[in-house]
């Protein structure tokens, strides 16, 4: 019986080495395959009960539909001279400026990076990070003024599963990559963990405050479903 969540690498005949989470939960009925982008592999959901060896098994069995899968998946983009990246949404080139001073900017469809060619990917990472939490800050405490709640915490992390969370310490914690998004599908999700700080739920009443904030979200919520994962592609190695 699998206690805690493992991650590995299996190989597949059709395309080599896959790296595969096997994750075990008590809810599960039964083994579930799913391809994650963010971790650039399979996920194995397994029940309690199931053993290793037989989720393995099923992966193998299922291996044509997982090689198919993951060979749709799009190309990890590096931050790198050259590459184009989103930035709230448009789409911007990374060039370097070798003496250049000002660190990192963006300007005119552009992501200008000082320094040497080699430190681009970390350095467009720690600017995007920092550039998010200019932009999810006084959203989220701007929105906390108007339901009469007050923010204690703001956290930034890459999570893979989710875009933000609220604690019931009214600390709130979001996905940098929401820079990435569109600026209408970053507010949506600030103002949706900030209603969390009144409701935490997902209730009628909830949604209720969602809208009193933001105004309808469908086509922000549409947007995360269908081009979320898509976000994951970008820092490889960061």
């Amino acid at each position: 019986m699998l206690r805690d969540i493992e991650e590995t690498e299996i190989d597949l005949p059709q395309i080599g080495p896959l790296p595969v989470r096997l994750r075990p939960s008590a809810r599960a009925t039964r083994l579930k395959l799913r391809i994650d982008p963010a971790f650039d592999g399979v996920e194995i959901v397994v029940p309690n009960g199931v053993s290793r060896k037989t989720a393995i098994s099923m992966l193998h069995q299922h291996s044509d539909w997982v090689t198919a899968h993951m060979r749709r998946l799009p190309e990890r983009v590096k931050f790198v001279p050259g590459a184009w990246v989103p930035f709230m949404g448009n789409e911007h080139a990374i060039r370097t400026v070798p003496d250049a001073k000002r660190g990192v900017w963006a300007e005119a469809g552009v992501i200008w990076v000082s320094g040497l060619a080699e430190h681009t990917n970390r350095r467009v990472s720690d600017w995007l990070k920092k550039q998010a939490k200019l932009e999810i800050a006084p959203r989220a405490h701007a929105y906390a003024e108007q339901i009469g709640k007050k923010v204690n915490r703001i956290s930034l992390k890459d999570t893979r599963t989710r875009w933000g969370s609220c604690s019931s310490s009214g600390n709130l914690s979001f996905s940098w990559r929401l820079v990435l998004a569109p600026e209408d599908v970053l507010d949506y999700v600030v103002a949706h963990e900030v209603a969390h700080l009144q409701e935490l739920n997902h209730s009628a009443r909830f949604w209720d405050v969602v809208e009193d904030l933001y105004g309808p979200s469908k086509k922000q919520q549409h947007w995360l479903k269908k081009n979320g994962s898509a976000l994951h592609r970008y820092g490889a190695g960061t």
